[in-house]
């Protein structure tokens, strides 16, 4: 009875071999050289632990999730791409009108200065 749980018995092994041994080596054969640069807040753009109540840029976040809007459309082109033939002229119309949707929205960000970067 024992002998069947043998392959999941191997393939958590394997699993947990994948994923810590590359840490491991990282942490056992890299250079430990830290410096300012190194330990200073990057992508959020701000110090992480300063004053809850200070100001800060909102152009990141609104990056971030325009990045994540044409992302995901991206995501919806290539299913169907896929089965373009099967779902017809309804499927091209549909499709057209949601990248038009997105399009206009796009345009209006442009217009409104919101890709822009001081």
């Amino acid at each position: 009875m024992l002998e069947n749980y043998l392959p999941i018995l191997i393939f958590i092994a394997v699993g947990l071999a994948i994923g810590v041994l590359p840490m491991a080596t990282g942490w056992l054969l890299a250079p430990s050289r830290p410096d300012s640069e190194k330990n200073s807040p990057y992508e959020c753009g701000f110090e992480a632990f300063e004053d809850s109540r200070m100001k800060f840029d909102v152009r990141y976040y609104l990056v971030a999730i325009l990045f994540i809007i044409f992302d995901l459309e991206i995501a919806f082109l290539f299913p169907w791409a896929v089965v373009l033939q099967e779902i017809g002229m309804f499927g091209f119309l549909s499709m057209m009108l949601f990248l038009g949707i997105l399009v206009i929205g796009f345009i209006y960000e442009w217009r409104k200065g919101a890709l822009e970067w001081e």
